[in-house]
């Protein structure tokens, strides 16, 4: 007969107690909290619905796993924190994970999941875009009144010989270049681009599909462009112009801008020297570009402190008082360059590590689609708590990465949640609202 003292791990005594460990504890997960992801598809039909709009090509009689646990799958553990394809060899034994996928039985190896990762292209990566879009119309009950659409690009550092890879000066690293176009904290676009090109490339034919889709849902919706000066391209202002696009996008300073403000900036010099505070003024210009051909509104915001002047210009076809379109309006795009870092830093948008082309846009959009999951818990099950406002990482930290006992049988899976878990009423109102009806 076995010793089973044999398999007891001794410690140190704890205050002569004697501390031993074993590996007899059963099935328990860290990732207890897996079934709000589940939820939270279930109510966005995200995933459902790209799975309806890809084309499976694998011969459905050698099929193991179906395309929509599948992916799943390989959301929910980017999700959870899980960034690799390897991670799944371990991961696919995980009850809670199993449970969540709607499967019970082992989950796909890591194989399996890297093949439909290197099956993706071009199709796979717009019926994925439409899939985010149709969600995002579906989750307005009724029509709304006005939707601002933020462009805004990012790099996307690379350490190998990637398809596409580039150096980039600005960024001083080879990388690729993707754009992402978000309304408010909703994630429409996530577009995977080489660093060799003009910041705002392609960026005028997303705007305009964008266009077309939401006025085909909503006729009288008052569309916003909001952007930096890497968007301030003529095609894309006149093409809103003609048709009937509102914008505020930054413009790069130079001399003729500096000549026109030029008055208002000795202002601001001269207050500065004789207050020693920093002086703070605004002014409005009418300026045309030679490529242009025509003048448009600029808003020239004009500091002056201890390091000198620092102008800042905007273009706008907007109504509104220039300080109140500056500081409500333009400036709160920066709230679009933190839902970016969540992408990046908590959902591994930059895991581009594949050698080829779509391999590589598909993981930037599997990290989309965890972030557009992470969002819809955030926006519908943590409204009015104190996680109303939580990133992506905290959400994970909290209510996601908790510890499990787990025991599954022919009639019932039961998910033992740890004691002393201290937001267990937060993860009970967060299932409540994501439950349907």
């Amino acid at each position: 007969m076995t010793d089973c003292n044999q398999l007891k791990i001794d410690f140190p005594a704890c205050r002569r107690r004697r501390v031993e460990a074993d590996f007899a504890g059963g099935d328990i997960s860290s990732n207890g909290g897996a079934g709000l992801l589940e939820l939270a598809e279930r109510r966005l039909g995200l995933l459902s619905g790209l799975t309806r709009r890809l084309a499976d090509r694998r011969q459905s009689g050698k099929v193991a796993h179906p395309l929509l646990p599948l992916l799943r799958q390989r959301v929910f553990a980017i999700a959870l924190g899980y960034e690799d394809v390897n991670d799944h060899d371990d991961l696919r034994h995980d009850l809670v994970l199993q449970t969540a996928c709607g499967r019970d039985r082992r989950l796909a190896s890591a194989s399996t999941v890297g093949r439909l990762e290197r099956s993706a292209d071009r199709a796979w990566a717009w019926a994925a875009h439409l899939s985010m879009v149709e969600g995002f119309i579906a989750s307005f009950e009724k029509a709304p009144e006005q939707l601002i659409l933020d462009f805004d690009a990012t790099d996307d550092a690379v350490h190998g010989r990637q398809e596409g890879r580039f150096f980039h000066g600005y960024y001083d690293q080879y990388c690729f270049l993707p754009l992402y176009v978000f309304c408010g904290e909703q994630l429409l676009v996530s577009y995977h681009r080489p660093a060799n090109i003009d910041g705002a490339t392609h960026a005028w034919a997303i705007l305009k599909l964008l266009v077309t889709r939401l006025r085909q849902a909503w006729p009288e919706v008052r569309i916003i462009l909001r952007a930096d000066s890497g968007f301030c391209r003529y095609k894309m202002l006149s093409w809103c112009e003609r048709h009937g696009v509102s914008y505020i996008v930054g413009l790069a300073k130079n001399k003729r801008l500096n000549d026109q403000a030029s008055l208002w900036m000795a202002w601001a010099a001269a207050g500065y020297e004789h207050s020693g505070e920093k002086q703070r003024l605004f002014a409005e210009l009418r300026y045309g570009a030679r490529s242009w051909g025509t003048q448009r509104r600029v808003i020239a915001r004009l500091e002056h402190g201890a390091k000198g002047a620092n102008p800042r210009y905007v273009v706008t076809n907007l109504g509104g008082h220039g300080q109140t379109l500056y500081d409500e309006l333009y400036c709160q795009r920066g709230e679009m360059e933190n839902r970016i870092k969540e992408q990046q830093l908590d959902l591994f948008a930059d895991r581009t590590s594949c050698h080829a082309w779509w391999p590589n846009q598909f993981r930037l959009i599997l990290a989309s689609l965890a972030y557009s999951l992470m969002e819809a818990i955030r926006r519908l099950a943590l409204e009015g708590t104190r996680m109303a406002r939580a990133q992506a990482g905290s959400i994970r930290l909290k209510l996601l990465k908790i510890g499990a006992v787990v025991t599954r049988n022919t009639r019932r899976v039961s998910i033992h949640l740890s004691t002393a878990c201290p937001d267990q009423e937060l993860f009970r109102r967060a299932v409540a609202r994501l439950k349907p009806g």
